[in-house]
């Protein structure tokens, strides 16, 4: 399949260098180079959020068996 790709003048010269030199063509480079970032991209793993808790001991002892009202109440509890 035949497309157009605009590319930077530096980048297109030093990619037909690099073609001359190993004895390939710019369409080579270009696949090869696209076809490991496909490759790259798609084996990239789903975000995964990182566990943030302080010591990994769940909830501190006076809220393990609280109910949301309880945890909710001591979250907007007024200070004395």
């Amino acid at each position: 399949m035949k497309t157009t790709v605009d590319l930077p003048e530096p980048l297109l010269r030093e990619a037909q260098k690099l073609a001359r030199r190993e004895h390939t063509t710019l369409k080579a480079l270009i696949e090869a180079g696209l076809r490991g970032v496909v490759s790259e991209r798609s084996r990239e793993q789903p975000f995964e959020l990182a566990d943030a808790s302080v010591d990994g001991r769940g909830l501190q002892t006076a809220f393990r068996d609280a109910g949301w009202e309880q945890v909710r109440d001591a979250i907007y509890e007024q200070p004395e």
